[in-house]
């Protein structure tokens, strides 16, 4: 009866998930769906907890009222320009523990070979089922967990170079060790001898060796692809931490952890090939770490960025019909969301065609700007993607980017050796004329140069997106 009620309890909450995946794909259903996944989880928890192998309650009770008050302090005090990095280290999180499990299980495993049969029969919970294997079912077993010891390791220092990096605590250029390539294939083969090893022997020591390994790939993996690619490496680790937790739920004969595990590594993993398909990357090279440094000498940028003050970008757009608004990381470093949509509204107000061009990537983070803008109570319909908006730049008036440098490079088109170069971009400087919100004439977080900032009908808005924002909006008449 106990595990009868856990098992309907984890379909119901493996429904509750693919409700939760499904509706994030549309803003409208995007504050439905999180609630989706609340509820899923909050039941998949309580019957984790009063099912078969229950114990422990003190303890259990003390972890989660825990991780409950660290995860409310993170929701609460994390600024949406730090949601790329927070992602990144709960994707460590996940990888750690898929490390911790499977070495538990591994010691487990041996703990109850080692007992007789009387001493078996008295097992319960995890135990018991270890003890109901058979000699195939715990060969099985030891790939199970050896593998989600792997694949956590490289999610778990891959998880907190790419956190590093997000947060500008680790150099965002591309690295790697002299070998580079080598090093990683060298570690992987290794890896995979350790599983012979460990699969014939079932000792201790191959495991922990594959582990030191693992730790290596991941942190040499993440090093080596530089900050242009770091969305596409978001969505990758993602991708591997639902792979790692599906690896535990094998291990440990948990439906709904292969359930979870599963969707959250598969649809991961097509976000990440949509990533690479919108930056014109080889998703086998981005997972290799093989992106981030040019290819060649790049081509020289001529001429001189010509900067405006805010009389002359309102004088523009009160004469302008058509404008179209490129938000990117710097709009949500400045938290200059609320004055975009205000800009916004003052100027439909006059009866002007406003609409936001958003690139997949913008904002390092997939859905980044859509959830900025969401915030800001701009509304959906004027919110379009790349494909949906590109071709309407040579009938624009004024394109006003805010905050973006890559995802506006021509750069990618006209440069063969540019490390974008093939990168599908919004094609702003078609527009008869386009301002740029930016801080300086540094070339962002990803060192590229853009020529954009130097073309003739193109002028730099210097200044923090929200104080130039701010003096802009009175002079809207």
């Amino acid at each position: 009866m106990e595990f009868g009620f856990t098992t309907a309890a984890y379909v119901v909450a493996a429904v509750l998930f693919i409700l939760s995946l499904g509706g994030l794909s549309g803003q409208e259903s995007a504050k439905r769906a999180v609630w989706y996944g609340i509820a899923g989880m909050a039941l998949a928890v309580a019957a984790t907890l009063i099912g078969p192998g229950a114990g422990l309650w003190l303890l259990s009770i003390v972890l989660v009222c825990l991780g409950g008050v660290i995860g409310y302090q993170l929701a609460t005090r994390v600024q949406m320009t730090q949601m790329p990095e927070l992602v990144a280290a709960m994707h460590s999180l996940v990888g750690l523990a898929a490390v911790f499990v499977g070495v538990i299980a591994h010691i487990e495993l041996g703990r109850v070979l080692a007992m007789d049969d009387s001493g078996r029969k008295a097992l319960e919970g995890f135990a018991a089922l270890l003890a109901k294997k058979d000699g195939v079912e715990i060969s099985i077993l030891r790939v199970e967990l050896f593998l989600g010891v792997f694949i956590g390791a490289v999610t778990f220092t891959g998880s907190v170079i790419a956190y590093g990096k997000l947060a500008g605590k680790v150099d965002t250029s591309a690295k790697k060790l002299p070998g580079g390539h080598m090093l990683n294939a060298s570690a992987a083969i290794g890896s995979l001898l350790c599983l012979i090893w460990y699969f014939n022997t079932g000792g201790i020591l191959p495991l922990l060796l594959m582990t030191i390994l693992a730790l290596f790939i991941g942190y040499h993996l993440i090093m080596g692809i530089g900050g242009a690619d770091m969305p596409v490496v978001v969505s990758m680790l993602n991708s591997y931490s639902g792979w790692a937790a599906a690896a535990i739920g094998f291990s440990l004969g948990n439906d709904l952890l292969i359930v979870v595990g599963a969707l959250v590594g598969s649809s991961g993993a097509i976000l990440s090939y949509i990533m690479c398909k919108a930056m014109n990357r080889s998703f086998i090279s981005v997972i290799l770490g093989g992106f981030g440094g040019p290819a060649g000498e790049q081509m020289a940028v001529e001429g001189e960025q010509v900067a405006i003050d805010a009389d002359g970008v309102a004088t523009a757009l009160n004469e302008a019909d058509s404008v179209i608004i490129i938000p990117g990381y710097g709009m949500a470093v400045a938290q200059a969301q609320q004055a975009v949509s205000e800009l916004v509204r003052k100027l439909r107000a006059k009866g002007k065609n406003v609409r936001f061009a958003i690139h997949p990537v913008a904002g390092r983070l997939p859905g980044h700007m859509n959830v900025l803008l969401a915030e800001a109570k701009v509304p959906y319909d004027i919110v379009l993607e790349m494909d949906e908006i590109n071709d309407d730049f040579p009938d624009t008036d004024v394109a006003i980017v805010i905050g973006s440098n890559d995802i506006v490079n021509p750069a990618a088109q006209d440069d063969p050796n540019s490390p974008i170069a093939g990168m599908p971009v919004l094609e702003c400087w078609k527009a008869k004329q386009v301002f740029v919100s930016k801080r300086g004439q540094g070339t962002g977080y990803s060192g590229i140069e853009n020529p954009l900032f130097f073309k003739e009908n193109t002028r730099m808005f210097y200044g923090d997106a929200k104080a130039s924002l701010d003096a802009l909006l009175p002079k809207i008449d």
